[in-house]
């Protein structure tokens, strides 16, 4: 059974999340993807945390279906090593500091006249030039200097996105970008440059709060869990304690809501109430009628109510609900991967082909197969035990 990407290799000198990220989805495609590691450390994410049965929970996450190989990339060596590897790659991805990876002669330009078919990809906080380009860039300052959290918490107090959203948004544009960089050399031959940055793959998340203000105007106001700019569109209380989600989205369903929800069809009538913005506007006093009228009732019984009118719901879960998500289990979207520490579960990625399975192999140890691939490209065992001594794997 063929995957798309079988007979691809990607070399990546990576670290963190958003280089390992788009990586992995090549892999869950069926690239050949070799992971080139800082000997005796490797990627720092592999030391974030120990949750996963002594590994980081980041690292689990972004680097299934790799092989590591160690390699100081300064030393003279496995500069060698290094150059045998391009011979036959197709995609080089790298998220170095920057500059770092044009001092290395892994530059496109640099590159390019001796492997005029492969593909570089360079993922970086703020590009690869202007004012900007040597700053550092983290997911949280990323999150910040993208607008993101200007708009992101509550009224009091700006909140971070609970997950790596930077990285993500910059790992995904990368991925996709090297697949649409696949379909054109196969259509002229040739390998390109793709240039991500993390602040523009924000940016670009951030286009309806930045539409919302054009022209200075008030931007959407922090709203906590709830939509800024559409109501009743958030979390709820019931009665015994718990908290629903609902979201309403045009007058069919805020009739339905008022008539069959919350059994009070003269809200109709009101005037404060009789479109979005006016809701908006009057969201207390409607947040008021909403939680009273959910007082009596538990979650359950409400999420039957909105099932029934039928409103979009949602049950705010933790997640140990959603290690235990009914609807993932019934879709079979589970299944395990090996790891250094043992087998650990694994969501099968998004987007079900019916052609094809995605790769789920196992996440690599440091430098697990550094031997392997040093004498797939012709290095002895004995010039690999040398290597070794010398620091250079």
């Amino acid at each position: 059974m063929s995957r798309p990407l079988d007979g691809i290799t990607v070399i990546t000198l990576e670290h963190a999340i958003a280089a390992p990220f788009c990586t992995r989805q090549l892999a869950d495609l069926g690239a050949r993807v070799i992971k080139v590691e800082r000997p005796g450390t490797g990627d720092f994410a592999r030391g974030y945390d120990e949750r996963v049965q002594g590994m980081s929970s980041h690292f689990v996450w972004t680097n299934r279906s790799k092989e590591s190989m160690t390699l100081d990339v300064k030393n003279p060596e496995a500069k060698k090593v290094l150059a045998k590897l391009l011979e036959e790659a197709d995609v080089l991805v790298q998220n170095l500091a920057p500059g770092a990876a044009a001092r290395l002669g892994l530059s496109f330009e640099e590159l390019h006249p001796k492997h005029p078919g492969l593909i570089v990809c360079d993922i970086s906080g703020y590009g690869d030039d202007g004012p900007y380009r040597d700053k550092k860039a983290y997911d949280l300052l990323i999150q910040s200097e993208s607008g993101f959290l200007s708009v992101t918490g509550t009224k009091d107090e700006p909140a971070k996105a609970g997950c790596s959203i930077a990285d993500i948004s910059a790992g995904m544009y990368a991925y996709s970008s090297i697949l649409a960089a696949l379909v054109k050399r196969g259509k002229t031959g040739k390998g390109t440059r793709i240039d991500v940055s993390m602040l523009e793959s924000m940016v670009e998340w951030m286009g309806f709060p930045m539409y919302y203000a054009f022209e200075g105007a008030m931007p959407p106001p922090r709203a906590g869990a709830a939509h800024a700019t559409i109501y009743p569109y958030g979390p709820f209380p019931a009665g015994d304690g718990a908290s629903i989600m609902l979201g309403l989205q045009n007058e069919r369903e805020w009739a339905s809501f008022c008539k069959s929800v919350l059994q009070r069809p003269e809200l109709l009538e009101d005037e404060r109430f009789v479109s979005n913005s006016r809701r908006v506007e009057n969201r207390d006093a409607l947040r008021a009628i909403i939680v009273e009228s959910f007082a009596d009732l538990t979650a359950d019984q409400v999420l039957q109510r909105l099932d029934d009118a039928p409103i979009a719901n949602a049950r705010v879960n933790d997640m140990h609900d959603v290690w235990n998500h009914p609807q993932l289990k019934a879709r079979n979207r589970w299944t395990e991967i090996t790891t250094p520490s043992g087998t650990v579960p694994a969501l099968l990625p998004p987007g079900t082909s019916n052609d094809y399975a995605p790769r789920m192999d196992g996440v690599p140890g440091l430098g697990q197969h550094t031997d392997v691939i040093l004498q797939e490209l012709g290095w002895s065992q004995e010039a690999i035990a040398a290597m070794r001594s010398e620091g250079a794997i």
